[in-house]
């Protein structure tokens, strides 16, 4: 085979797949490794786009281990916020807070989830942003500096702060 393409979930975000494909020289239809790691890490992703100007919601700049922390944060970004498991995807790992006395419970239960699921207990913080709506942007490239974007597509309905439906283009 010249090339391979990994579908969506599982292969398509593992590292050590992508790996092995650019090893055995063959095509991987996908992110490399590099930049897997970047942006699959959502702590490396938010510091990636910040370095590079672009702007990110309000909330820590690493992980955060503590109850503390998280009330520093909390008196600039304010509340309600979100914790997030930094390996996190799926809508694990998720916990919207909403005020000072569910930070103990949600950070334990964001760690946990994020250990279990993703076997990485890091969580981060951003400020809860109630109306927002997702979408997304999809951009793909060959890898020579060529690169193109194939519209947008809203990812609103959602059950667990997973995706079920995505329509393109977005009707926003």
């Amino acid at each position: 085979a010249d090339a391979i393409h990994p579908g969506y979930g599982f292969l398509s975000e593992s590292t050590t797949f992508a790996q092995k494909v650019e090893e055995n020289d063959i095509h991987f239809i996908g992110p490399n490794k590099k930049t897997m790691e970047m942006m699959g890490d959502k702590i490396t992703a938010r510091q990636t786009v910040h370095s590079a100007g672009v702007p990110v919601i309000p909330g820590s700049t690493d992980a955060v281990n503590s109850v503390e922390e998280i009330k520093e944060l909390a008196k600039d970004i304010g509340y309600p916020l979100v914790l997030k498991a930094a390996s996190g995807g799926g809508g694990k790992g998720i916990r919207i807070v909403k005020e000072e006395n569910q930070l103990e419970k949600s950070l334990k239960e964001a760690k946990s989830e994020g250990q279990k699921y993703f076997n990485d207990d890091r969580v981060y913080v951003e400020a809860f942003i109630p109306v927002a709506k997702p979408v997304e942007v999809q951009v793909i490239g060959d890898g020579k500096e060529n690169y193109v974007h194939l519209g947008e597509r809203d990812c609103s309905v959602q059950r667990k702060n997973q995706k079920l439906i995505e329509e393109a283009p977005s009707p926003a």
